[in-house]
């Protein structure tokens, strides 16, 4: 991962930052609520078996009880600080997704999921994700996940709770704001 300082004299406007990413598909783009750049490469082969296995599940929950949309690690949200992040998955409820427009659907939509999983790379700084996470918390998320998968530790974000870590977890509980949902880590602890 590397993080650019375009301050004081280049601005990452939303234009540009999107015209930035559609010239750069090979790698993953974030900005930061200060108008940094982030750019990270691909995640390795064992990550993105591990990503696929979380994203999966939680399309078919949401696909099995249509409350409302799940987005994989491809998707970039511009959440209220300004930042645009690309959480590992992502969900929001199907009423505030209804309630963006068809253009800003199609861009980087200005709204933050109700609830992000990331899922920590070996090349990740854990301190870095659990800003990430805390940032999502701050910005409207209802529930997030921090899966380290080297220490088969789960970080759980909510709101106004401090943050609750779980020692190699078998199921995770999506409680009130995904419900029913229950996230099996074997296919993530399991190589």
């Amino acid at each position: 991962m590397i993080t650019l300082n375009l301050e004081p004299h280049l601005q990452l406007t939303d234009e540009t930052f999107e015209q930035l990413c559609r010239n750069n598909p090979d790698l993953r783009l974030e900005r930061t609520a200060q108008g940094e750049l982030i750019a990270m490469s691909p995640t390795g082969s064992e990550s993105g078996r591990q990503n696929l296995g979380l994203s999966a599940q939680l399309w078919f929950w949401n696909q099995q009880t249509g409350l409302g949309v799940a987005f994989d690690s491809s998707t970039g949200f511009t959440l209220p600080n300004g930042a645009i992040r690309a959480p590992d998955a992502a969900w929001l409820k199907k009423e505030r997704w209804e309630t963006l427009s068809l253009e800003q659907r199609r861009r980087f939509a200005p709204i933050c999921p109700d609830f992000v999983i990331e899922l920590r790379s070996p090349t990740d700084e854990l301190e870095t994700l659990k800003i990430k996470l805390q940032e999502y918390i701050d910005n409207g998320a209802k529930l997030g996940w921090l899966i380290d998968a080297e220490t088969r530790q789960v970080y759980i974000y909510r709101p106004q709770i401090p943050v609750e870590v779980l020692d190699q977890p078998t199921i995770l509980s999506g409680e009130s704001v995904l419900p029913n949902f229950e996230m099996d880590l074997q296919l993530i602890w399991n190589r």
